[in-house]
């Protein structure tokens, strides 16, 4: 498993439960953070350094699974996190209110080891492609972010063309492009230069006695 999607929440307050699920995360490979109550699971989701999944009980002290993942969800600036319930509720209506809370998937109690598995592989799957989006999004608003400071007026050199940056040093015209945009440069004469070359060698030729 991935390093970024290794690491797990499970919010459960029946001890035995809770050890069960710990005992079979920690065989699948993930590193295991627990909680015995929802506002503990909720303090732990909300922190700089969260797990990318999680796995809450429906019912828990404090506050239930289903309020967890609602808190969860109004975090919109936040990195996305994986929210599964937990819970022995069957009802359809039950399990539908908790999805639009904000629970990607549930699972019935007494949960079957090989379905948990399963369906925390699409958890992380998911995540996967969450934070490879979030990656590329950034990459993009840096990318225009860079267009549109070149599309501006830059001052430049009149003589040597070197170019003023924002920290108002001068530098060369190829390594300003260089490291604002990572271009590189071959450098040749176009046609034009390479006339007006030619030229000035033909004049400059000795004459023939």
């Amino acid at each position: 498993m991935a390093d970024a999607n290794s690491r797990i929440l499970i919010a459960e307050d029946h001890h035995v439960s809770r050890h069960l699920l710990e005992r079979n995360l920690m065989n699948w490979g993930f590193q295991v953070t627990t909680a015995e109550d929802g506002e503990a699971a909720l303090q732990i989701l909300e922190s700089d350094d969260a797990p990318s999944l999680a796995i809450l009980d429906w019912m828990m002290p404090k506050m239930d699974g289903v309020e967890v993942c609602r808190r969860v969800r109004q975090q919109s600036d936040r990195p996305y996190i994986y929210l599964v319930l937990l819970t022995a509720r069957s009802q359809k209506e039950e399990i539908a209110s908790g999805l639009e809370a904000g629970a990607d998937d549930y699972v019935i109690k007494p949960f079957d080891p090989d379905e948990l598995r399963a369906r925390l592989k699409v958890g992380q799957r998911v995540v996967d492609l969450e934070r490879t989006l979030a990656r590329q999004i950034s990459e993009l608003q840096t990318a225009l972010a860079d267009v549109k400071r070149l599309k501006g007026l830059l001052p430049i050199c009149m003589y040597c063309k070197s170019i003023r940056d924002d920290k108002l040093y001068w530098r060369q015209l190829e390594e300003f492009l260089h490291a604002e945009t990572g271009t590189d440069f071959s450098h040749s004469i176009c046609p034009g230069c390479m006339a007006k070359l030619q030229a000035g060698l033909e004049v400059r030729e000795p004459p023939k006695f």
